[in-house]
């Protein structure tokens, strides 16, 4: 800090005070917005992303937060004017506007935008002070006098540590008096400062500091692959939630026809009890089929409205939004059919540990915890550093050109702390070692739960797609079984009870078949997902990627 003081009589006081105005007048017109503050915070958080961001982890999409609440009458743009949503329109929605991602894409920014902090604490910084007092000084035996005393600096600093624990701090300062005063006299000389410090022994020096930068930058390579496997986890289930409205959907239609087809039935036994065929009690039964029917559609699209409107509330649509989801992707879904992969279980499991991103984070979490251990453990016994120092100025008028190097301060010298009380430090390290231990169970522990996922997720592959065959086979049966119980009744062979039994049988086998087939799709997402190779697109949308290691 540079420290001037000054004598104004009368005349000058009023050109301080203008001049005083004046600075004050063209810091206040400097200063930013804070909107661009905040385009600053963003610019340099996701910088930081994607430098963390690895190729594999997915492509770089849909990680930037929306500043603004969305709501029907933006959303709307993306649905199609038909009102009807597909399932790539859906997922791209979800992606943009649904809360809990928003969330998460916010949890990744701020952890980010932590680390600019850190960042900035080892950058070179730019500083500037002014400090200005005015007293007035009057004494009856002699004149009155105005007195300014002024303190500033303005220069650049920088704190650099190195991976070895080495501490170097720089400053350059020079004073800005003048500038405020206009009095060339005022000029003093610019200053330099340097300190090294570096550890020869112990965990002294900059190596605390290291272990803070470096755990912070990990920090955010976490919430990255973090928010990569949100996103595939999040598409699986919009997808998911997005096939069960479909399937409610085609609960209803089910149900719906067959309610027509015993009405139909119900019709036809009515008319032949009048004319004397049949007996009243085959009516009777008859249309108590057709009640307990008409009950279920009723209840059917009770449950098709609520799943639709709790699958808007997802994407951040209003429930009141006059959307319907598209049928024909249950078609896609027929004609796609069951799939058999193509690796074994143990390749699958292998693939899994080399590609889960939650694996990589608790494998790299062993990694903090071991090198923690180890600072720890430095730090029980001697601790010893060597400490140097330099100070120069020059002369003025200020000019870092004209620093006095063979005029500075110079020195060099340790410092040493003996291990005569180490209570802190072992403390320390227990709970180090203690983190040490507890992360090597974690990541043991996450390695048997990543195979016990791959190995039920490959089972439950292995059994929808067979379930599907099994449903299929079912169905067949139960149109033949209908179509035989109608011919006999029409020959007055069969009897109305085998025929409501078997138009049951069709509708149970329809939302067989279907069930079977959206649980092998959701299945097979869930697979790719949890060996490592789902990769959500830009859109939102999934595909297989190659494998490879992340």
């Amino acid at each position: 800090m540079i420290y001037m003081s000054f004598k104004f009589r009368k005349g000058c006081l009023l050109f301080a005070v203008f001049s005083a105005a004046l600075v004050f007048a063209a810091l206040t017109s400097s200063c930013r917005t804070p909107e661009q503050y905040k385009e600053d915070a963003d610019n340099e958080v996701y910088k930081i992303i994607n430098e963390k961001w690895n190729d594999k982890f997915g492509i770089k999409a849909n990680y930037e937060i929306v500043n603004t609440e969305p709501n029907y009458t933006i959303i709307k743009e993306m649905v199609p004017s038909s009102g009807v949503l597909s399932l790539r329109d859906a997922v791209a929605i979800a992606t943009k506007y649904s809360r809990d991602y928003q969330n998460q894409k916010e949890s990744l920014y701020q952890s980010a935008l932590g680390l600019t902090l850190v960042r900035y604490n080892y950058a070179r910084q730019w500083f500037g002070t002014v400090d200005v007092e005015y007293t007035r000084s009057f004494n009856p035996s002699t004149e009155q006098e105005d007195d300014v005393l002024a303190e500033s600096s303005v220069g650049v600093s920088r704190t650099s540590i190195f991976s070895n624990g080495m501490r170097i701090g720089t400053s350059l300062a020079v004073d800005w008096a003048r500038f405020l005063t206009g009095d060339p006299q005022t000029s003093l000389g610019s200053v330099l400062n340097a300190t090294l410090e570096a550890p020869i022994l112990g965990a002294g020096a900059g190596k605390t500091a290291w272990e803070n930068l470096t755990q912070s930058e990990r920090n955010v390579l976490y919430q990255v692959r973090n928010f990569n496997r949100y996103r595939q986890t999040f598409v699986t289930q919009i997808i998911s939630a997005y096939y069960a409205v479909l399937q409610q959907r085609e609960r209803v239609n089910i149900s719906e026809l067959s309610y027509n087809r015993l009405k139909d039935s119900t019709n036809r036994l009515n008319m032949e009890v009048e004319v004397g065929q049949r007996p009243q009690y085959d009516a009777d039964e008859a249309k108590q089929n057709m009640l307990d029917a008409e009950n279920n559609l009723v209840s059917d699209k009770r449950n098709y409205a609520q799943v639709l409107d709790s699958f808007k509330i997802r994407l951040s649509i209003p429930t009141d939004a006059n959307i319907t989801l598209d049928q024909n992707e249950l078609k896609a879904l027929e004609q796609i059919g069951v799939g058999i992969l193509d690796f074994s279980e143990d390749e699958a499991i292998q693939i899994a540990l080399e590609q889960r991103l939650d694996l990589f984070n608790i494998r790299d979490e062993l990694d903090d915890a071991s090198r923690q251990l180890a600072l720890a453990a430095e730090g029980l016994g001697t601790q010893l550093n060597l400490n140097a120092g330099a100070n120069a100025a020059s002369d003025a008028p200020t000019d870092f050109t004209r620093i006095q190097f063979n005029e500075g301060n110079y020195s060099i010298g340790a410092s040493a702390d003996l291990p005569f009380n180490r209570k802190a430090e072992r403390n320390a390290y227990a709970r180090a070692l203690i983190g040490f231990n507890q992360s090597q169970r974690s990541y043991d522990d996450a390695v048997e739960n990543v195979k016990l996922d791959v190995r039920a997720a490959y089972r439950n592959l292995a059994e929808t797609a067979e379930s599907y065959r099994i449903q299929k086979l079912s169905l067949e049966l139960a149109l033949r079984r209908n179509d035989r119980e109608r011919l006999m009744l029409e020959y007055g062979q069969g009897t109305v009870r085998l025929l409501m039994e078997s138009e049951d049988a069709i509708v149970s086998a329809q939302n067989s078949v279907m069930n079977a087939l959206i649980a092998h799709i959701i299945s097979k997402m869930n697979f790719y997902r949890d060996i490592g190779l789902l990769q959500v697109k830009p859109d939102g949308m999934w595909e297989q990627k190659t494998n490879g290691n992340s």
